[in-house]
């Protein structure tokens, strides 16, 4: 029987998804992409997971894309590359996607983790884009998501030169939200996806929503979105649910409605 190329396991309402080929550093090739967007899309359907946690290797997240496509691929071929398509449904999920790194993320693979809400990395992570030591640049949201997250700057830097940054300086530049030590990373971002799933869903749903929207509006814009899912959320039970057990003095008891 062909090894899975994806490690699946839930407890309570999060599932942890780990990429497992260890035999290319988890190289994101097309089916391999597409499969792990199938895994999650199934999640974001699954009303009893609350939040996604995902990991690779204790040495590698990801190493990029698979250079065997590449080298394959023309100006044809290119134009009319499904990966888009894969990329465009992984920034659909509506759960939040928390990634737990450790060792390096490149290519690919750190267009992965720029494409998830949180990053929890460990004291080994590395991060980088050397598309550019190959002829190439970036092509899966690389220059786009990293000058919005780190700034114009460091973003030319990391791009342009190729070079990777440890996780002391991904975390001063805002890219990464915790470091802490290499065992215990999965464990961290376990906890804090626990700790969201105990939350509204339609409310957590919607803030998501409404912070990824920020990223790509003008302010006047993302305040009247943000306004329009607060109103939005009014109608839900969840809403009163969960002002009812403050004043009760009680755990709220969130039905997804």
């Amino acid at each position: 029987m062909e090894k899975p190329w994806i490690l699946s396991q839930q407890n309570k309402r999060v599932l942890t998804l780990t990429l497992d080929r260890p035999e290319v550093r988890n190289a994101l090739s097309t089916p391999y992409l597409e499969h792990l967007v199938q895994h999650l899309e199934a999640a974001d359907g699954n009303k009893e997971i609350g939040a996604i946690v995902l990991t690779g290797h204790p040495r590698f997240f990801a190493a990029g894309a698979d250079l065997k496509e590449l080298q394959q691929q023309t100006i044809a071929s290119a134009m009319t590359d499904k990966r888009p398509q894969v990329w465009r449904r992984l920034s659909m999920i509506s759960k939040p996607i928390i990634a737990a790194t450790n060792g390096y993320a490149l290519g690919a693979g750190f267009e992965l983790l720029l494409a998830c809400d949180m990053v929890i990395a460990g004291e080994s992570a590395r991060f980088g884009l050397p598309e550019i030591t190959l002829g190439l640049m970036p092509g899966a949201g690389g220059t786009q998501r990293l000058i919005r997250a780190v700034g114009k700057s460091l973003a030319m830097q990391m791009v342009l030169t190729g070079e990777s940054i440890n996780a002391k300086r991904a975390l001063q530049a805002g890219l990464i939200s915790e470091i802490c030590l290499d065992d215990l990373v999965v464990e961290r971002a376990q906890q804090l996806a626990q700790h969201i799933s105990t939350h509204a869903p339609l409310a957590v749903r919607a803030a998501k929503a409404a912070l990824i929207h920020a990223q790509d509006s003008h302010l006047t814009e993302g305040l009247q979105l943000e306004r329009q899912y607060f109103v939005t959320l009014a109608g839900t039970q969840d809403r009163q649910e969960g002002i009812d057990a403050f004043f009760a003095k009680r755990t709220p008891q969130f039905t997804g409605q």
